[in-house]
């Protein structure tokens, strides 16, 4: 079972959570990787923790870096594929491939099939979130709801895609 006094502190502590993570430089992904912590908190099964609050800010911390450097190694994956691809070709087209542009399709109806299941509110809610950009504080003064209703509705729309993206495999 989680630990329910980590769940308390990360949400006592959310808003100071927040600006560290906007503070270290995550600027539009905050929301993002308040998302992921909030999302390994409430999946962690531990023990009590003696100091919750310097344990959260550690791991906003390790998030952060994490992201940078999963950014930094796209950033050069991509940069070693065009150069060692040749960049862009004249006369080819760098658009995917009919048969990419079919499976992105179905893969897109299956995504919104997952999202209709939850129900039409953490539907919208996802949809305005991770499609539309929009902050979730914005999103739950839009809906009338909480931010912890938000985060949870969000969470069940992140764990239905997950398992719907296992079971693509």
């Amino acid at each position: 079972m989680p630990s329910q006094g980590l769940e308390s502190a990360f949400l006592a502590s959310r808003e100071r959570l927040l600006r560290f993570l906007v503070a270290r430089g995550a600027g539009d992904s905050a929301e993002d990787l308040l998302q992921e912590l909030w999302i390994r908190v409430s999946n962690a099964r531990s023990g009590p923790v003696a100091a919750p609050e310097s344990y959260l800010f550690a791991m906003a911390n390790r998030l952060m870096i994490d992201r940078y450097r999963t950014v930094k190694q796209a950033e050069k994956r991509d940069r070693d594929y065009s150069e060692a691809s040749g960049g862009t070709v004249p006369g080819i087209s760098d658009a995917p491939s009919a048969e990419r542009q079919l499976m992105a399709r179905q893969e897109a109806i299956l995504v919104a099939r997952e999202l209709e299941k939850l129900g039409e509110r953490p539907a919208a809610i996802f949809r305005r979130h991770r499609v539309d950009g929009l902050p979730q504080k914005q999103i739950a003064a839009e809906f009338g709801v909480s931010i912890s209703t938000v985060e949870s509705d969000l969470r069940r729309a992140y764990r239905a895609l997950s398992a719907l993206k296992e079971s693509l495999k």
